[in-house]
This record gives structure tokens, C-alpha cells and sequence, in this order.
């Protein structure tokens, strides 16, 4: 294998911090690898992403932080792989000890806002608004000012705000991709009129495209040949796209375009059903051509774990399309790097390298290798190499089986090689195995300043079954599921 080779940061913000960036984060819910025009997919338009992706850095080879969604998000405010911070799987609760980018940005002096939706307060179900007196809403965790929601959310949504009044929500009009822009726009306009001096961390977490899917008629017309709900998900994609424009617009508006450090990303695969995947997904100028990825959410092959990602920065970087290996776990210490704060500033174990090597040149290969761990099986990406460890402990065999792929000779992951590199695969089993002891000590709470859990991690809990926090929210929230019914139900043919 290729010795790694080690980078030195280019961030011009480390030597001038007085130019730190506003930043932005964006991440969408559920949106596969292939669902964007610039890879060619057949029939779904994104001319708002085609245009970022035209004027940014485009990383072609981005992962998420785990194949579903909650573990991403942890990994993208901590820098560290999900199962470090006590979000195993989707609905699992971020532990309070972790150490966050909205609290370190907090300390520089940047005002910190989330809106949309969290999912890291251990509430499973369909998405509600966050309550003030959820122990893990989003000012625990550095967020200074927060619109969001529980889980997914579409058309309509009703959110939660900090500062509101108890059992008091408020109720949006339009597409949710739509509604989180306006307010984030809104709220960064009022921040500007306040100081204009300020410096902005935004994060805007969409509930786009997943289910359950409801979109605005307009939007939906051009999958009339696709089942219902088809029609539904891609018309989510398409107000989210189009978002995305309103986005950049309004940042050109408030005249901070340029130096604002805009970040898009999915948090994790797309989903399997056939009508809401191409079955070709396309690199445009790339080593690989055509190539369809094996896998969907909820998988640790390429399918379930890489996702559409473009960082544009106008006054710092130079439109380019990147082959380099990234994740969700590299945002961290990237933002740390932009803004010219040391790597100490992370808790001890991470797991990301900063990005802003990718800013003026084209590395050769990472010099940290990328691991996933979840539901019992796990991946490792040394590389052109890609070990995956799968968990058969329900099936007959009751093992594990180990398979080795190499990602440039075969994107697809069609054939094991595992008994072809029978040193490399060993190798990457020893490496692999390593990364797994080291995240069963961090579970323990070994990487916290007192090397231990400060409590034991609760459970997820469904906000419908929870006594104690959402009982009085029952009723409004049956109230809204009546609506979003009539929304979403297809119309009754004469």
C-alpha cells in the first residue's frame, strides 16, 4: 500500500484570524449519492446544487458519519464517529460531555444558531418541536439561538424555538426546506443589522427528502410517471434545490457571500426502493465514469455511507472537483483550521483531518485512514482499500464475515479480493480491530477530562410513550398528523 503522506494546513484564517468566515452548514435527510444533476442522474434536476458544485469545491468520495442519520450528525458537531459519543443509531441521545463546533465557535465570539432538524436528544418518532425543558436540545449542546424539530418534518412544519414559552410552538406555512432557509436568513439579517462585525456559525439541517413525503404539487408534476410517493420524494428535492438557491442569493443580499464558508452534505445513503434511485449514478470527469454504488442506507457499502458534499468559499477557494477521501468527521477540524484554532481544541480522540489541504492542491491519499462501526459490523477505508466487516450473528452461520474491496478497480464492491490480498486484508483487519478497542474505551467515557461517564446513556425514547416530557404535546401533534394526512393522501380519481 502507499505510505500516507502528511499535510501542513493552508487555511489563511490561522495566520488572519481578525478574517474569520461566517459559516454554514447544510446537510440534507436521506439524499442518495446519485440524487443530484451534476452526477447525471436521468431525471431529477438540482440546478441550484449544479451551480454550487460549478463554483465550489465538489468532493466526490465524501462519507457520512454512520449509513443512517442521527450517528451523522453527532459526527459532524464532535469530529469524533458516532458510537464515541453515545449515539449508536438513529434516535440516540448525544452525550452532554462531548465537545462541540458551536461551542468552541461560542468561545471565539461567533453568534451560533440551528435550525431544523436535531435528533440528537434521544427522542425517536415522527419529528415535534423541541421543548425547553428537553435536557438535549440544542443550546446543551453550544447552539445559541434554535428553530427546530425532533425528527423529520415536511410541508407546514411546527417547530420549537428557544425561548419560548412553555407548550407555546410555532406554526410555519410552505415547504420545510423552504421555511428552515427563510428563518435562517431572516435570523442572520437581524444579527447583521445588530453588528455588522458579526460572525456567524449556521447550521440548517433539512427533513428533506425523508419520509414521510409531501410536496408541493408544482414540484411534484414532473414525476407524473412515477408512483405517488415517488412523486412526493423527488418534489421534497426539488424545494430543497431550490432552497439551496435561496440560500446563496440571500447570503449575496446581506453582502457576506464571499467570505462565507457554505458546506453542503446528506447525512447518509439513499434509499433502496428503485423509484427514488438512478439505476446509474455519474462522476462527470472522474476515474470512475458510470458507476452504480452497491448499497443503500442503512448499509456500510459505498451506497449507505457516501453522499453528495460541496464546500464553496468564494473569496478563499477556486472551483475544483475533488477525488479525495472525506467524511462528515473531517468538518470539525476543518471549521478548527478556517478559523485558525489548534486541533487541542477537539477532546483527545477524533477521528477527522482538516480539509484545507483540499483548498490549493490535490493530496495524494489521506493520511488518516476512515472507520465505521454500527450495528454490529463495521468498515474501514485504508486507501484504495475498503474492508468490510459484516454482522451475521442473526443468520445460520452465526459469524462474522469479512470482505476487501478495492474502491479504484471496482467502485461497484462487486468481488471480495480478500483471499487475493491476503496482507492487505490482514493488515487492514489489524488496523480495524485497533479502531474498534479505541472506540469501546471512548464508550466508557475514557476520552472525557475525567475518564469516565458522568452518567450512564439513556435509552431512546418515543416522545408518544414519554410521561414525563411530551404528554402535553399529545394533542397538538394529532392535530398536525390529521393535516399532514389530508396533505399527503393522493387525490380520489372520478
Amino acid at each position: 500500500m502507499a505510505a500516507c503522506v502528511v499535510f501542513c494546513s493552508v487555511c489563511d484564517a490561522r495566520e488572519h484570524s481578525g478574517n474569520r468566515p461566517h459559516i454554514v452548514l447544510v446537510m440534507a435527510d436521506d439524499q442518495g449519492w446519485g440524487q443530484t444533476g451534476y452526477y447525471g442522474h436521468p431525471f431529477l434536476k438540482t440546478p441550484h446544487l449544479d451551480d454550487m458544485a460549478a463554483h465550489g469545491l465538489r468532493l466526490d468520495r465524501f462519507y457520512a458519519g454512520g449509513p443512517v442519520c442521527s450517528p451523522t450528525r453527532a459526527t459532524v458537531l464532535t469530529g469524533r464517529t458516532h458510537e464515541r459519543t453515545g449515539v449508536m443509531s438513529h434516535g440516540y441521545p448525544l452525550r452532554l460531555q462531548e465537545k462541540t463546533i458551536p461551542q468552541v465557535l461560542a468561545k471565539v465570539g461567533y453568534v451560533t444558531s440551528h435550525f431544523g432538524k436535531w435528533h440528537l436528544n434521544g427522542i425517536r418518532g415522527a419529528g415535534i418541536p423541541i421543548l425547553q425543558n428537553d435536557e438535549r436540545r440544542p443550546d446543551a449542546f453550544g447552539f445559541q439561538h434554535w428553530l427546530s424539530v425532533t425528527n423529520f418534518f415536511d410541508m407546514h412544519p411546527l417547530m420549537g424555538r428557544r425561548g419560548k414559552t412553555e407548550g407555546v410552538f410555532e406554526k410555519k406555512r410552505g415547504d420545510s426546506s423552504e421555511v428552515v432557509v427563510s428563518e435562517a436568513l431572516r435570523f442572520l439579517q437581524e444579527q447583521l443589522v445588530k453588528d455588522p462585525e458579526a460572525l456567524t456559525f449556521t447550521v440548517i439541517w433539512f427533513g428533506t427528502p425523508h419520509s414521510p413525503w409531501a410536496s408541493l404539487e408544482s414540484d411534484s408534476e414532473p414525476f407524473v410517471q412515477l408512483s405517488f410517493q415517488a412523486q412526493r420524494h423527488y418534489g421534497e428535492l426539488v424545494a430543497m434545490d431550490r432552497s439551496v438557491g435561496t440560500l446563496r442569493s440571500g447570503l449575496q443580499k446581506l453582502g457576506i457571500a464571499d467570505n462565507t464558508l457554505l458546506w453542503f452534505s446528506s447525512d447518509n445513503g439513499g434509499l433502496p426502493n428503485k423509484d427514488f434511485q438512478p439505476t446509474v449514478g455519474q462522476l462527470n470527469d472522474s476515474v470512475d465514469g458510470m458507476v452504480p454504488l452497491r448499497g443503500s442506507k442503512g448499509t456500510l457499502y459505498e451506497g449507505g455511507l457516501r453522499v453528495p458534499s460541496i464546500i464553496e468559499w468564494p473569496s478563499r477557494i477556486e472551483p475544483k472537483i475533488s477525488q479525495f477521501q472525506a467524511g462528515a468527521f473531517d468538518m470539525f477540524p476543518t471549521i478548527l483550521d478556517v478559523v485558525g484554532l489548534p486541533e487541542e481544541t477537539m477532546l483527545p480522540v477524533h477521528d477527522g483531518v482538516s480539509l484545507c489541504q483540499l483548498f490549493d492542491g490535490e493530496p495524494s491519499e489521506r493520511n488518516k485512514p476512515m472507520g465505521f462501526r454500527w450495528n454490529g459490523g463495521g468498515a474501514w477505508i485504508h486507501g484504495r482499500y475498503k474492508l468490510v466487516v459484516l454482522n451475521t450473528k442473526k443468520s445460520k452461520q452465526n459469524k462474522s464475515s469479512q470482505e476487501l474491496f478495492d474502491l479504484v478497480a471496482d467502485p461497484t464492491e462487486s468481488k471480495s479480493i480478500a483471499q487475493e490480498k491476503p496482507i492487505i486484508f490482514k493488515q487492514l483487519m489489524r488496523e480495524y480491530v485497533l479502531f474498534s478497542e479505541s472506540i469501546d474505551k471512548s464508550m466508557r467515557g475514557k476520552d472525557y477530562p475525567l475518564g469516565r461517564l458522568n452518567e450512564p446513556d439513556p435509552e431512546p425514547k418515543r416522545w408518544a410513550s414519554d410521561e414525563t416530557i411530551y404528554t402535553p404535546f399529545r394533542k397538538v401533534f394529532e392535530e398536525e398528523q390529521k393535516l399532514l394526512e389530508k396533505l399527503t393522501k393522493p387525490a380520489k380519481s372520478d
